[in-house]
């Protein structure tokens, strides 16, 4: 879900905004987190990749997790 709260967000996390109210951009969650506790993101916003404390600071319109199959018949 998308929420305010940054502990519903861990690493891995695929996150979505659309910046300008348009422009889609993604980023990834880290490991690492900001001083006020809100993870870090790995996002590419035009001048290469780079780790940013983003995560609240735009418009967010996705929020995913892959969370892989336990079964054994894969």
């Amino acid at each position: 879900p998308l929420t305010k709260s940054a502990s519903d967000y861990k690493p891995g996390d695929i996150v979505t905004w659309r910046l300008g109210g348009s422009l889609p951009h993604i980023g990834i969650v880290t490991d690492r987190k900001a001083n006020d506790g809100t993870p870090m993101i790995i996002h590419n916003i035009g001048i290469g990749p780079k780790e940013d404390n983003i995560l609240f600071a735009y418009d967010m319109v996705g929020h995913y997790r892959f969370t892989p199959s336990t079964s054994e018949e894969e």
